[in-house]
């Protein structure tokens, strides 16, 4: 039996690691947004990958069997297919926007997750979490400033991106029986090939300086998930998940920081709706998921 004390201590390494590898991975959007002023998305996809798959071979190799017993590869491929259209959308969408707005549109993927579900999927969503779904989407039409009374293209972008995105996680819930390593693999592989398609259009020679960060994009993000898949498995996804949230803080700091950023209003706003809506959905599935595991009878 798990003692209070040992349970706890998981928790908290957990909520650390959580913290921790969001960070990261605003780091890493923070690096990306400054590579990609200078180098087209596919050169960065490439470059990134290729650091990717050097840092994850020793794993491929340990784990070259579970790739053979790897269920439903069309839907595997599909599901890389969609994590190479989400990254690439994002590195485009941060080429001109603010780190913090293009981070808004991508929150309201869980929001996205639950539309779809409800929709296309015929999953059940109860009125309370399809409320939820439509004041996150008040919150996007809030950060797309209805003031400006036009769409630009780089939001359309971000939008398109945080819904592939969404696409990509719901491929991932049916793919959940599938080792880590060939889930990370195969969506790493769709970003390299991808990239290795189209970074010769518009290939710019790196400096030495700048090949080393492109490589660091990809070991970044490496880390990054190996933090929050430990995170967890340390500690309840109820515990840990809401401090996925923490990632706009980030990308207003760097995004002022180091651009020179300042939020608006209407993205800030936004923003907290989408926050507010997407963790209402969360915890409202956790707490269907308690009672669904309560009411069933003992084996």
């Amino acid at each position: 039996m798990v003692s209070k004390t040992s349970s706890g201590r998981a928790a908290l390494a957990g909520i650390a690691l959580m913290t921790g590898g969001i960070f990261l991975f605003a780091v890493n959007d923070a690096l990306g947004k400054w590579l990609v002023a200078t180098y087209s998305v596919g050169q960065v996809l490439l470059i990134r990958s290729l650091a990717a798959l050097a840092l994850l071979a020793p794993f491929i190799w340990r784990d070259l069997a579970s790739f053979a017993a790897a269920p439903r590869w069309g839907l595997q491929a599909l599901r890389a297919a969609f994590a190479t259209v989400e990254v690439a959308c994002f590195y485009w969408a941060v080429a001109y926007l603010p780190l913090a707005d293009v981070m808004t549109y991508y929150l309201a993927g869980p929001i996205f997750v639950t539309a779809i579900a409800g929709t296309v999927l015929r999953e059940p969503v109860g009125w309370r979490r399809w409320a939820a779904v439509l004041v996150g989407f008040v919150g996007v039409i809030v950060a797309l400033r209805p003031g400006a009374g036009v769409l630009s293209w780089p939001s359309l972008i971000a939008l398109i991106g945080s819904f592939t995105f969404s696409l990509s996680m719901i491929s991932t819930r049916y793919l959940r029986g599938t080792s880590g390593t060939v889930l990370v693999t195969t969506q790493t592989v769709g970003a390299l090939a991808f990239g290795a398609l189209i970074a010769p259009v518009a290939w710019v020679t790196p400096t030495a300086g700048d090949l080393w960060l492109l490589c660091l994009l990809g070991v970044v993000a490496m880390v990054a998930h190996v933090c929050v898949n430990r995170s967890l498995i340390l500690a309840p996804a109820s515990t840990v998940v809401p401090y996925q949230y923490t990632t706009i803080i980030w990308a207003v700091l760097f995004g002022y920081a180091v651009f020179g950023d300042v939020p608006d209003a209407w993205m800030l706003s936004g923003a907290a709706i989408i926050i507010a809506a997407g963790l209402f959905i969360f915890l409202r599935e956790q707490q269907l998921s308690r009672r669904a595991s309560f009411s069933e009878p003992p084996p």
